[in-house]
């Protein structure tokens, strides 16, 4: 158990940060998957930009390496192109 109350504090705030980065590292690996379910070309690419964006914001928040974004958009965007 934390001694100082500044300690305490961070307790609190990485567990809330932890809980924020679950939330948005979830929603973005289900939208991944439901792009990969696609088999519509033209609904894939629409739904394409929204999910490079997510991808991004991980990786800028540092939730997910830079390299495993870059990655990621890659191989969907070769598969929406193969669809």
């Amino acid at each position: 158990m934390a001694h100082h109350k500044s300690a305490l504090k961070r307790i609190r705030q990485d567990q809330k940060k932890r809980l924020h980065n679950r939330f948005y590292h979830k929603s973005t690996r289900t939208a991944i998957k439901k792009l990969r379910k696609m088999t519509d070309k033209e609904q894939a690419k629409a739904f394409l930009p929204s999910v490079i964006s997510m991808i991004d914001r991980l990786a800028k928040r540092n939730i997910i390496h830079s390299n495993k974004a870059g990655n990621l958009k890659s191989k969907l965007t070769k598969l929406v192109n193969s669809l």
